[in-house]
């Protein structure tokens, strides 16, 4: 008999999963993702929006346009999770499952941060990204004050490639002279995630570019009449543009459903993604998953909630899937081993590389900066973004033909 397959959540790790799942299995099992939006936007390109070197319609496509043929695509909002009773309900409609694939990701919530201003911007949503763009363009000068407001966050090099990205469109604004640009986070390194190596190479990276860089700064409020922040422990700090990455939290609809660990996030099994119910599987950003290290004496290190890390998952979480229905060879496991493209402005890109679940820490490795790093990042935006044709296929060829080139392990 048939099988039914659920997968909620059209990021990148529910598009993998779901395709991956249509792929490997035959037509007599049902595929069904729902999704509240009907269209995909690639938040790996919203810093090129900041810096209007892509637009909205560049980077968005109708969900659609996006999956194989034979999965069943519903944009309608989940309400409820019964992980009991195998059921998934909707606005609109509720579905029985066999397996299901949570892949959710993070919600943003900066209405958490108190006194936070209405002008403040952030590049982590779509409007966001272009709002801050218009005023990228129309300041004047003054401290741009770029603010990692809580632990974890999206892609954890988003905030430093930000920095150097407006580095570089306010040189080319002829502005330049006349902004600081200040990024706080409250972790000791940047990416500590990465390791101490990496994070030191960044921290260069950054200040190269004359961005002034500081660690330990845990944001607790904001006044937006005196246009100050205020840091645990530390002086006000004023800001003529603020920038804030908010606090991610995990979907209100988990709330009830007992899957979740008192941070609010799904804890999943290492190395399969599995949660604590029956044929329930979760990957992505609304994780939590620990690996080998800590940023603190008392803080365990998390697996990044990142766009490369929600694609592995995506497959290993269908693979598993797969080989439970057909039986046969073990399925495949999560290994952690990831990459990130750090942009760097100036048409240029830094490329890291390596196992985040090495022991005793993370062992990665940043690549000095090149063109050739950007250009890979722009072929995969092209490759994520064409439907099931030729030209994804084409996409495809010459991005693998390029890892084998610069000996990067790229798997597509």
């Amino acid at each position: 008999m048939g099988q039914t397959i659920v997968v909620l959540g059209a990021g990148v790790g529910g598009l993998i999963a779901a395709n991956t799942l249509r792929l490997q299995l035959g037509q007599e099992h049902r595929i069904v993702l729902i999704e509240k939006n009907q269209d995909h936007t690639f938040a790996a390109s919203f810093p090129w929006v900041m810096t209007g070197y892509r637009t909205s319609k560049q980077i968005t496509k109708n969900i659609r346009s996006l999956v194989r043929h034979g999965i069943d695509v519903v944009v309608e909002e989940v309400t409820t999770i019964d992980c009991i009773k195998k059921i998934v309900t909707t606005k609109e409609s509720s579905f029985n499952y066999d397996y299901l694939i949570i892949a959710l990701g993070a919600d943003l919530r900066s209405k958490l941060i108190p006194g936070l201003p209405n002008n403040a911007h952030t590049f982590y949503t779509l409007d966001g990204a272009r709002k801050l763009h218009e005023a990228l363009k129309d300041f004047k000068g003054g401290d741009i004050a770029l603010v990692v407001s809580s632990m974890p966050y999206k892609c954890p090099g988003a905030p430093h490639e930000a920095a150097m990205l407006i580095s570089t469109f306010l040189q080319r604004q002829s502005q330049s002279q006349k902004v600081n640009i200040h990024l706080f986070t409250p972790e000791p390194q940047p990416m500590p995630v990465a390791g101490p190596q990496l994070g030191e190479a960044l921290k260069q990276m950054i200040e190269s570019r004359g961005i002034k860089f500081y660690p330990l700064h845990k944001l607790v409020s904001a006044d937006a009449e005196k246009n100050e922040l205020h840091f645990e422990g530390k002086p006000p700090v004023h800001y003529d543009m603020l920038i804030v990455i908010p606090p991610h939290r995990a979907p209100a609809v988990l709330l009830n459903t007992g899957i979740t660990n008192e941070a609010g996030w799904i804890p999943v099994d290492r190395a399969t993604l599995k949660t604590k119910y029956e044929n329930v599987f979760a990957i992505g950003d609304v994780t939590s998953l620990s690996i080998p290290g800590r940023w603190k004496p008392d803080v365990p290190l998390m697996l990044p909630k990142a766009g490369v890390f929600a694609h592995s998952e995506g497959e290993i979480a269908a693979s598993q899937i797969v080989a439970a229905i057909n039986g046969g060879k073990p399925a495949a496991q999560f290994s952690g081993v990831g990459y990130c493209i750090i942009e760097a402005g100036k048409g240029v890109a830094g490329f890291a590389y390596g196992n985040f679940m090495a022991d005793p820490h993370p062992q990665v490795l940043l690549h000095k900066t090149g063109r050739r790093w950007h250009m890979g990042r722009i072929f995969f935006e092209k490759w994520w973004l064409s439907p099931f044709t030729m030209k994804r296929r084409i996409f495809r060829y010459v991005l693998n033909a390029g890892a084998k080139i610069f000996k990067v392990p790229v798997k597509l």
